[in-house]
């Protein structure tokens, strides 16, 4: 650069200072020059390995630029390694120690200089690193946290001098410091007891507490830990004669689970690195492409979208959502856009050790996007050494479409369907209508209309004969277009239970899952169709296979809970709607079922209570109504059990399909030639609710009448 001309430009700042050189050097100014100069030669043979330029030497501290934050934290993280191998080796007095600050921002070059907040923040850093330690921003945080193998750990905001706001800072946990750690732990925990699960568990515990917080709290904690085993112990029997559920009732993920296949793989959300917040749906799109093209490999157990998605935004230990979701590895990454420019980070983690087994970048064009995704996938599969059989490479290659846009307006379709608001899904329709302006040909946004036709009766008031239709044709377009799709017979199937062609939907369901073995859904739907025939035993499995597929989705849960509903095991089924209230508390499906086995059971106060609780949440929609009535006129409060008939007549003249609840509620009060008129009014509607009338426990008391036998006939559930 010629003298006197500025360049301004984002920029990687590292400031590095050796520790103690000042004391040294009053000692013995000789030993001091000499390991001045060794820290000197040792350092810069690293810059350049990693892009760094140094800009200028200051005594024992140096200034260096990076072209990135990534590669200036790895460049930190071997001069840490270098130095520590270096000081095992020697003795205490000819130590090293060198501490690490980084910060990312906008620097100016000048004459030969570099200057700007960056070059004074990342100044501010350094000295808070501390001797063997790397201190970064939160900036530089954001760009390496999914592409550095070492841990980060939050310090909290810090005030530094002539900075004007408290700044969030990061230390790096290097990979050694760690397992030192551990040793010393081992060590010092040797001979505690490990002759309980609990006791293991809380002996865990206490080992990651020791680094955090120290010894003395760790005794404090040894001491409650032990006290917690005791009750534990004591209580264990009692807990489980009153709970005692199949190991279907609970979602996947505790203790007592056998260990995951190595062949299986959590592919966690993408973290969102745009400036732009609206880009969300790109890193949501390509977590479910790579979810879904991962699924099309037989020898790989991967858990769907809906259970992944439950760890977006937080920041959950790796072998915690292991755990959960019951896999050995895990891919998380994150995404950038700037204009066409697309930056993508990648990385494949084992959940034993927390080790990675393979990570890259990847700086491509938008329009790079659609083959991207095949290219990661095939990578992540031949890091994970799984054979793919023959066919299974040009599922992986198989794109959809060619058209970049019509691709991106698709994600944005699947980006609102997923959010089940009557909002979202109008949105979604008019995205996967774009998209097929784009490309007609594009058979995933056939079965996207599908999707949304299927579910907008449930989510948005819409009659089902409306939909119906428009389903039926997206799904066969869809088929034509290509019949391999396992998603799109898996939405035809479902279209032909909504109609009640009882074994056109059990042929379209078993090709899905011939096609696609992995696909939750498919499972989930098919259980709901085996349910609602009354075949309970295939029913149990499906749902299982779909919660295996799926463990931590709260609407296949909540589907556990109605075939143990369904069966006749209320307690079962209470518990299990209560697990994923517990883990979403506001999860509708749950708490109507969990409201009509109160009524089952006839806990008539606890089901009005919990319909109560519905009703204040939900708005201007009939949605528990129909329990609630039904837990009025039961419990003799029929003057209230009338109010609710008027406000559903007032939904009925509004357009929902309230039949059926209106004959619930007459069920309630009594009077079954009421119910039945209804109910043969609401089968004319084919509303989805009707699919479970044959085994419904709601409608025991009508089951022998004339009139309900008929209408079962009519659907054709009896013959």
């Amino acid at each position: 650069m010629n003298p006197g001309t500025e360049q301004r430009k984002l920029a990687a700042i590292m400031f590095t200072d050796m520790v103690g050189y000042s004391a040294l050097a009053q000692r013995s100014e000789t030993l001091a020059l000499e390991l001045l100069e060794e820290h000197r030669r040792l350092l810069r043979a690293l810059f350049p390995r990693f892009n760094g330029t140094e800009i200028k030497t200051i005594g024992d501290a140096f200034f260096v630029e990076f072209q990135s934050a990534l590669e200036a934290a790895q460049c930190a993280i071997e001069i840490q390694r270098a130095l520590a191998k270096r000081n095992t080796d020697c003795s205490p007095d000819r130590h090293i120690q060198v501490r690490v600050g980084i910060h990312i921002g906008d620097v100016v070059h000048r004459e030969g200089d570099v200057y700007g907040d960056g070059v004074n923040i990342a100044s501010r850093i350094e000295p808070l690193a501390g001797p063997n330690g790397i201190c970064i921003s939160m900036d530089v945080e954001r760009q390496i946290r999914h592409a550095l193998e070492a841990r980060l750990e939050k310090l909290g905001p810090t005030e530094l001098k002539n900075i004007r706001v408290p700044m969030e800072l990061f230390r790096i946990v290097l990979p050694w410091e760690t397992q030192r750690s551990s040793r010393r732990e081992e060590a010092l925990f040797k001979g505690a007891s490990q002759n309980s699960e609990g006791g293991t568990r809380s002996q865990s515990r206490l080992m990651s507490a020791a680094t955090k917080f120290g010894w003395v709290a760790v005794l404090a904690l040894f001491a409650v830990a032990v006290g917690w085993w005791l009750v534990h112990q004591s209580g264990k029997a009692t807990k489980q004669v009153a709970s005692s559920p199949s190991a279907s009732t609970s979602p996947a993920g505790s203790s007592a689970s056998p260990a995951p296949d190595q062949k299986s793989i959590a592919v966690l959300p993408f973290v969102n690195m745009s400036s732009d917040k609206d880009n969300e749906y790109l890193s949501d799109g390509i977590t479910e492409d790579l979810c879904t093209a991962l699924t099309q490999v037989r020898g790989l157990r991967v858990p769907a979208r809906t259970s992944c998605f439950v760890f977006k935004g937080k920041t959950d230990d790796i072998q915690k959502i292991g755990q959960q979701l019951h896999v050995a590895t895990v891919l998380e990454g994150s995404v950038s856009q700037s204009g066409n420019k697309l930056r993508i980070t990648a990385q494949l983690i084992s959940v034993a050790d927390g080790f990675h087994l393979w990570a890259t970048n990847y700086d491509r064009e938008m329009s790079d996007l659609l083959a991207l995704r095949s290219e990661i996938a095939q990578q992540v599969v031949a890091a994970m050494r799984v054979q793919l059989l023959p066919g299974e490479r040009q599922q992986l290659e198989k794109k959809g479409t060619e058209n970049p846009e019509a691709h991106r307006l698709y994600l944005l379709g699947r980006s609102f369907w997923n959010q089940r608001t009557g909002d979202g899904l109008k949105k979604a329709l008019d995205y996967f209508e774009q998209a097929l302006v784009k490309d007609p040909n594009y058979a995933l946004a056939h079965v996207g209309l599908a999707d949304c036709y299927v579910v907008l009766p449930d989510h948005a008031g819409v009659p089902t004969k409306e939909v119906t239709p428009k389903a039926r044709a997206a799904a066969l377009t869809a088929l034509k277009l290509d019949d391999t799709l396992g998603e799109a017979h898996a939405a035809l199937a479902n279209i032909r239970q909504m109609e009640w062609d009882w074994q056109g939907a059990e042929a379209e369901y078993r090709q899905a899952i011939e096609l696609a073995p992995n696909y939750a859904t498919a499972h989930h739907w098919y259980s709901i169709l085996l349910r609602d025939l009354g075949r309970f035993d295939e029913a149990s499995r499906e749902i299982q296979r779909a919660q295996e597929l799926d463990p931590l989705s709260p609407i296949i849960n909540v589907n556990v809970g109605l075939s143990q509903y369904f069966q006749g095991h209320y307690d079962q089924a209470i518990a299990m709607y209560r697990t994923v209230l517990d883990m979403n508390p506001n999860f509708r499906p749950a708490q109507v079922n969990l409201g009509s086995a109160y009524l089952t059971k006839r806990m008539y106060s606890e089901a009005i209570t919990e319909f109560q609780t519905l009703r204040a949440s939900v708005g201007d929609v009939p949605l528990g109504l129909a329990g609630l009535g039904y837990a009025y006129g039961i419990s003799g409060r029929v003057n209230d059990a009338g109010k609710v008939l008027d406000e559903l007549t007032g939904f009925l003249q509004r357009g929902y399909e309230v039949q059926y609840d209106i004959a619930f509620v007459y069920n309630g009060l009594g009077n079954h030639e009421k119910a039945l008129d209804w109910l043969e009014k609401a089968v004319e509607t084919q509303a989805d609710v009707m699919s479970g009338l044959k085994v419904a426990p709601d409608w025991q008391n009508l089951r022998s009448e004339p009139r309900f036998m008929a209408l079962l006939k009519k659907m054709g559930l009896e013959k």
